[in-house]
């Protein structure tokens, strides 16, 4: 037997809280990297850890949709996208301990950085909730429209 699945849409409300809320991180990721201490080289490989954080968020977040009624990735697939996002967190966070600034800057730039993670997969789960209620509709649609020529031609041929 099929799996069904019931697909509700967000509300407006919903989606301008996620989109306002993934704002939000990125410019307090941002501004903070930018207002860091330190040297170059510090800022920069906190935007990298940021930034690769962002990206293997959204690749885990995409792999699990993906493969929730089954395998479709090779384990191969999987297996590096779970090592992509270990990686990003674990070498971000080492970054963020070991550098040579005070407590509430690195405190902040923790913080922010929680919150881009977690505003990102709320964010793709909505953008992924969205497409998929837009495939149900698109696909109930041309089955009425199947279902409608279907009684026109019975109609037609009595």
């Amino acid at each position: 037997m099929a799996t069904q699945y019931i697909m509700h849409r967000d509300s407006n409300a919903w989606r301008l809280q996620v989109w306002l809320a993934f704002a939000i991180a990125v410019v307090a990721c941002a501004v903070g990297t930018i207002q860091l201490p330190g040297q170059e080289l510090d800022r920069a490989f906190v935007a990298l850890g940021l930034f690769f954080s962002l990206f293997a968020c959204f690749a885990v977040a995409k792999m699990i949709r993906d493969n929730r009624d089954g395998q479709v990735d090779t384990p191969s697939w999987v297996m590096t996208v779970w090592v992509a996002f270990a990686a990003a967190v674990l070498l971000t966070a080492w970054g963020l301990w070991r550098m040579n600034i005070p407590a509430a800057e690195k405190n902040y730039m923790v913080v922010s950085w929680l919150f881009l993670i977690s505003t990102t997969f709320t964010l793709a789960k909505t953008i992924r909730d969205a497409h998929e209620a837009d495939l149900m509709a698109r696909s109930d649609l041309a089955a009425s429209d199947v279902q409608a020529q279907s009684t026109q031609s019975t109609q037609s041929t009595q």
